[in-house]
């Protein structure tokens, strides 16, 4: 009997080895197929939530942009570590004078085939160059609008691939990707553009980033005029918008200004600057931000 129990002791415990129920936790562990962590997420492609500069819609155009499709991942470790470093006296280091008596007139967020293009018409008819901060998606969508704004003289400055609220705070990576993005999208818009500023969403420059954008030969532009047109929930975009616009920039425009304006969806601005270009030219010598260097390669950049 006692020989019986032993052999039955010894088959349970080979049934229990070969189906592997004899192994301790950590060896079923090992032995099994590990669950991976969910991937890091990528970076967003749709706009940003808009902060102290009004609604998203008031700031991108008046409509909820579509996600940007991006033309490629960011390169993983392309870029190598940028230090600070600052020559301005405006955030970051970035500039908010023209360094003449000139006055730069700047427009942000497009292009946008109505609004830029009625504006565009304006420029002509008043016989004004100006410069036009343009975001890469955009450029990518309306490429005619960016050709014609080259065509006519004016500046075309990088306002980064989406409009992105932390783009200062976001990798080395990810900003090389994103500034040599928006800056392919306006050459294949329009070819041979000299592209030799760059201005930050939301005006948002650090050190860092100001630096970043030499890289590229570009100078970091902010502004000494806000003319608040993106204030559309406090003062509309009748009469009461136009009255401010134009208040805030004849009180606060001085000879080597750049002025800041918004053209993408809100064709208040438009109507206010009919008017008011006219004042302007009167009283100053309007241009646009000048070009002089060709199109630099970035630092490190390896040739393709």
């Amino acid at each position: 009997m006692r020989r019986a129990s032993v052999v039955f002791s010894l088959l349970v415990a080979a049934v229990l080895v070969a189906t592997g129920c004899g192994r301790s936790p950590g060896v079923r562990a090992a032995g099994a197929h590990p669950l991976t962590p969910a991937s890091a997420a990528p970076f967003s492609t749709s706009s940003p939530s808009i902060g102290s500069h009004g609604s998203r819609s008031a700031r991108l155009g008046g409509e909820a942009a579509a996600a940007p499709e991006a033309p490629a991942p960011p390169p993983h470790g392309a870029a190598a570590p940028v230090p600070d470093r600052a020559e301005g006296h405006g955030p970051g280091g970035s500039m908010t004078t023209m360094g003449s008596d000139a006055v730069a007139l700047t427009f942000d967020d497009g292009p946008d085939p109505k609004s830029t293009m009625d504006l565009l018409d304006l420029l002509r008819e008043q016989g004004v160059k100006a410069t036009f901060c343009v975001v890469g998606f955009r450029v990518r969508d309306h490429p005619e609008v960016v050709r014609r704004i080259a065509a006519e003289g004016h500046t075309l400055c990088n306002h980064s691939w989406q409009h992105l609220q932390n783009l200062a705070q976001r990798d080395d990576s990810y900003l090389m990707w994103d500034l040599e993005s928006t800056n392919a999208a306006i050459r294949a818009a329009a070819p041979g553009a000299r592209i030799e500023y760059f201005r930050a969403p939301y005006g948002n420059f650090t050190p860092r980033l100001v630096a970043f954008a030499e890289r590229f030969g570009m100078k970091s532009i902010y502004w000494s005029v806000d003319d608040q047109c993106w204030l559309t929930a406090r003062y509309g975009v009748g009469p009461a918008m136009t009255s401010h616009i134009t208040s805030v920039v004849q009180r606060e425009t001085r000879r080597g200004g750049i002025i800041l304006s918004h053209e993408a969806g809100k064709p208040h601005t438009i109507a206010t600057y009919r008017s008011l270009v006219p004042w302007l030219k009167a009283n100053f010598n309007l241009i646009a931000l000048p070009t002089s260097q060709p199109p630099a390669r970035p630092e490190g950049r390896r040739a393709s």
